[in-house]
């Protein structure tokens, strides 16, 4: 059978199965109306009073491991069981506004930590709102500024996940937050348009048109215009590197790093990550034939180089950080991407953390392989401001 017929099989196969409860999305919608002086990350509004590290390693799942990952984290599955308790509908089965609506691993997350008295540290950045022209419209900019100090900041352009469809800044809060708080840097998330209402390429002209907003208007937000990196999850990841791609094949300023979380790098349905994890949680295969479905014009954009990164030229990108994890139908063509950057020249720091689950980076308040992973990151991108 020819990797392409194997690969339509698979689709039917997953899309008409549409068993799998797996939810990535916030139960809001991608507006916000919590940019004003937001100082608390994620979780509980109280300062932290102990190692919030030490607080995490208590927290234990109530039931035995599953058959999909024998290898889960004692905390990582707890996150997981208390995403299934919510009860909601596969999102396979949902339309796109139904799915939205759904609970998120970061509410799970939330309640976890409430339930278990852990607290999070007092944020060290206020957060403002801004809105930008694009093209057909407008998209809405959350800046998360340090409050000690006069600038001008390093500044980092930060892409949320969620499959070009779900999710939205407040989903993503917590990774952004600690990115800002530790790198002492402006960090401005964005929230691109959605699919299906806005197809390929929406989300990526968007970003890139927040990219080039940012360039230009660094100043005004105390943000250094020539310390500009990009960083972002998921779908997040692949727009961040899609958007030096973009600066690149354009000839206009370059992002000086940018960091790659489990990064959506190829529309290939037969990696042996995307065989292994047909029924993983809160991503597996099926799922993200659905984020395609909803967000593609048709297959042949899938083999857009915007989307197909490990297929694209990448020479003349900046270094880069590329994190996976193993419990994720991504891991591969993560992994793949980190091999083609270096093949192309480029610096790149990646890691791949076992025992943990898609959606995990923004977890450090619960996970500690998230606490590991967020430092990595933030020890590049402070290195890269500091060159």
């Amino acid at each position: 059978m020819s990797k392409a017929l194997l690969s339509k099989n698979i689709i039917c196969l997953f899309l008409t199965a549409g068993i799998i409860n797996c939810s990535c999305n916030s139960s809001t919608n991608n507006s916000t109306s919590k940019d004003s002086t937001v100082t608390t990350s994620t979780g509980s509004t109280k300062m932290a009073t102990a190692d919030t590290s030490k607080q995490a390693k208590l927290l234990q799942p109530t039931g035995p491991k599953p058959s999909w990952a024998p290898d889960i984290t004692p905390q990582m599955l707890a996150v997981i069981e208390k995403l299934v308790s919510y009860g909601d509908s596969p999102i396979v089965k949902l339309s796109a506004p139904d799915a939205r609506k759904t609970h998120s691993p970061a509410d799970a997350v939330k309640d976890l930590m409430a339930q278990n008295n852990i607290s999070s540290p007092a944020s060290l950045s206020d957060t403002t709102g801004k809105d930008i022209d694009v093209t057909g419209g407008k998209i809405h900019l959350r800046i998360y500024t340090p409050k000690s100090g006069n600038g001008p900041f390093p500044v980092i352009v930060y892409y949320h996940g969620g499959g070009w469809v779900i999710a939205n800044l407040d989903t993503y809060d917590a990774s952004a937050r600690s990115l800002a708080d530790q790198t002492g840097a402006v960090l401005v998330s964005v929230a691109y348009r959605q699919a299906p209402e806005f197809k390929f390429p929406t989300a990526h002209n968007d970003s890139y048109a927040a990219y080039e907003w940012v360039v230009k208007n660094a100043a005004s937000i105390k943000g250094d215009p020539k310390k500009i990196a990009v960083a972002g999850e998921s779908a997040g990841g692949n727009l961040a590197c899609a958007i030096c791609l973009m600066a690149r094949d354009k000839k206009q300023q370059m992002p000086i790093y940018e960091a790659l979380v489990y990064p959506i790098a190829g529309y290939d349905f037969t990696t042996p990550s995307y065989i292994k994890d047909t029924i993983t949680k809160p991503l597996n295969a099926p799922l993200m034939m659905w984020f395609f479905q909803k967000y593609l014009r048709t297959p042949a954009d899938g083999t857009n180089p915007l989307i197909s990164l490990v297929k694209a030229n990448l020479k003349g990108l900046p270094p880069a950080t590329v994190i996976t994890d193993e419990i994720d139908p991504l891991m591969s063509e993560g992994e793949t991407l980190s091999d083609k950057l270096k093949a192309a020249g480029v610096s790149v720091d990646y890691k791949n953390f076992n025992g943990v689950t898609h959606e995990f980076f923004g977890m450090a308040a619960v996970i500690p392989e998230a606490k590991d992973a967020q430092s990595m990151v933030i020890a590049d991108l402070k290195n890269a401001f500091n060159k």
